[in-house]
């Protein structure tokens, strides 16, 4: 695979207090694989579908115990760069960039709205081995409050251009590389409780999501939203038992049509 362009969600991890138990979860519900822990990287675990690379699990670094999420990264060229950009535009940089050996520079960011994304800039990982097949990542949207905030920081931190979806009833942005649209934005509305705080929230997909929905809620998840038809796919919104947030998305049963959008400038 070639290092991805500028702006790419190229990566997803997350901190698991309990390590082997997100294992079993999502070893069950994904169908995922783990590799050996690395000791040396604080035992960042790699996760695996048919052989590929696609997430990875690691335990909380002392003092940063708490919530599990789930994080993805960006693909950049110049991880510095892109911190300068972060904070140029009104976000908060929680990680200076800091190389991982030979694998490549992350950092981690924080947009104006609150929402907690990472950057990676390649070395010899450059990223998932494997996208938009059962088990591995498929899609994002970034959820918040103010959309305004976090749709102007995209914008100017990556190469993006935009897209709105026209219709009165939900506010929905998606930001493109070129002819590929590479992630969504979606307005919170009342049925998120006041205290959730903007996140971005993966889809993995799945050969069958209302099947993964029944594997994850008897291990424990909860399901959150769905499982819902739509023309990218039918799709389900869960947390796992350590209330990381997800979402599974069968790509393959779609129904209706793809919503129009229009340019925004």
């Amino acid at each position: 695979m070639a290092v991805q362009p500028e702006g790419t969600p190229c990566w997803a991890d997350a901190m698991f207090g309990d390590v082997e138990g997100a294992k079993s979860f999502y070893g069950d519900v994904l169908g995922w694989t783990f590799g050996e822990a690395s000791s040396e990287y604080g035992n960042y675990t790699q996760a695996y579908a048919d052989g590929k690379a696609v997430a990875a699990v690691v335990p909380p670094m002392s003092g940063q115990e708490g919530q599990s999420q789930w994080c993805l990264y960006f693909a950049s060229p110049d991880a510095a760069a892109t911190a300068a950009k972060i904070r140029e535009n009104g976000g908060e940089v929680l990680m200076e960039p800091m190389q991982v050996g030979e694998f490549g520079t992350m950092c981690l960011g924080r947009e104006p709205s609150g929402a907690v994304f990472g950057v990676w800039q390649a070395g010899t990982h450059e990223g998932f081995e494997a996208t938009a097949v059962p088990g591995a990542y498929g899609w994002a949207e970034v959820f918040t409050r103010e959309p305004e905030k976090a749709d102007a920081f995209f914008r100017a931190v990556f190469p993006y251009t935009a897209q709105q979806i026209v219709d009165d009833n939900v506010d929905f942005r998606m930001f493109n590389l070129g002819d590929t649209t590479v992630l969504g934005r979606m307005k919170m509305g009342d049925e998120f409780p006041p205290e959730v705080p903007s996140y971005i929230n993966l889809y993995f997909v799945v050969p069958d999501c209302d099947d993964a929905v029944a594997k994850a809620t008897k291990l424990g998840g909860v399901l959150r939203f769905g499982p819902m038809d739509s023309p990218f796919g039918r799709f389900a919104a869960l947390s796992d038992p350590q209330g990381a947030s997800f979402s599974v998305i069968d790509v393959n049963r779609t129904e209706g049509e793809l919503p129009k959008t229009k340019d925004v400038p």
